[in-house]
């Protein structure tokens, strides 16, 4: 097998199907053996009855597999994609990701051009179902919309590895084995977990860890996906509870490429830091802050990064193996 496209769905009913059609739609892919790999995180509508009737139509040029992953969390449905998938190339497409025709054949293709790459991402485009607020290019990327250009860059050189930037999870191509080797089996951050937005930035978490371990980390721009946005997605309520969730990952993010010694001192800059940045933000947007769900949303994401270190901390230590009763 050539590449797999593993996608994690949550309730997905209304979505799964769009995308599949998209799928059988690829074109260029002659040459190449692929599959389609679906792992249902714990639906409780007709997600699986919609791939069972897909399956039964589904075309020879490539193959359609269902599995069922019962523990709730979109790192837990992840490894259950990598566990399953047979190729040594597993691209991700979240159940709200529409990927071009070619998207198949550009993300195989890459990885012939750059062996070196152990994860790489692509362009994604908002497919908004209502205009997006007149500031929302400030918070897009965290979506994420992801639009860098039309030339291939290294996250992990030059300017993005200092500012340790990697791509989202939405369009990510892994090699397997790297991935296996590197990634801890078991993420601090378990990303959300059906509804729950707490606990994101699991992406991030995994990239550094395979950065870690020497692998490069690219952006194709050939390769595009459409990120289906519906309306609620910019209301006031979702916007501020995304953002509490992506900001109390933050000390988890921050601190894994720093040594233990390291750690104390990186702790209190940041929060001298984001101390900072919560009063200045405060001030400029203090006017229009009830009626400014983006301004509302990063003043949040600014007070969840304050408190990520006691959050982190509460967290590995509710995830220690706990001794068993005799």
């Amino acid at each position: 097998m050539d590449f797999t496209v593993a996608i994690r769905t949550y309730n997905g009913e209304k979505r799964i199907g769009k995308i599949l059609e998209r799928l059988k739609a690829q074109t260029q892919t002659d040459s190449i053996e692929w599959e389609v790999v679906i792992v249902d995180n714990n639906s409780c509508d007709n997600t699986a009855a919609i791939i069972k009737s897909q399956q039964e139509t589904w075309p020879s040029h490539s193959q359609l597999h269902y599995f069922f992953e019962p523990k709730q969390g979109a790192s837990y449905a992840r490894a259950r994609c990598i566990q399953e998938a047979q190729s040594e190339l597993i691209g991700f497409l979240d159940d709200d990701n529409y990927p071009a025709e070619d998207w198949v054949f550009e993300a195989y293709q890459f990885a012939q051009a750059y062996p070196q790459a152990g994860a790489y991402s692509g362009q994604i485009h908002g497919d908004y179902e209502v205009e997006p607020p007149a500031n929302f290019n400030r918070i897009a990327s965290f979506i994420p919309i992801m639009e860098r250009g039309n030339k291939p860059l290294c996250y992990t050189s030059y300017k993005y590895a200092r500012k340790k930037v990697y791509p989202p999870g939405a369009g990510l191509v892994i090699r397997k084995q790297p991935w296996l080797d590197s990634v801890p089996k078991k993420l601090v951050l378990q990303g959300p977990v059906g509804t729950s937005l707490n606990a994101k930035g699991e992406d991030i978490e995994a990239l550094s860890y395979l950065a870690m371990a020497g692998w490069e980390i690219w952006y194709n721009p050939k390769m595009h996906i459409y990120h289906q946005i519906p309306a609620r997605r910019f209301e006031r309520e979702y916007l501020i509870e995304f953002f509490k969730g992506i900001g109390l990952s933050r000390h988890r993010t921050r601190m894994l490429n720093y040594k233990s010694w390291q750690k104390p001192w990186f702790t209190v800059a940041y929060f001298v830091n984001d101390c900072r940045k919560l009063v200045r933000h405060a001030w400029q947007y203090r006017d229009v802050l009830e009626e400014d769900a983006v301004a509302a949303a990063e003043l949040q994401f600014f007070k969840s990064c304050l408190v990520s270190p006691l959050f982190i901390w509460k967290m590995l230590y509710l995830s220690r193996d706990k001794p068993s009763k005799p």
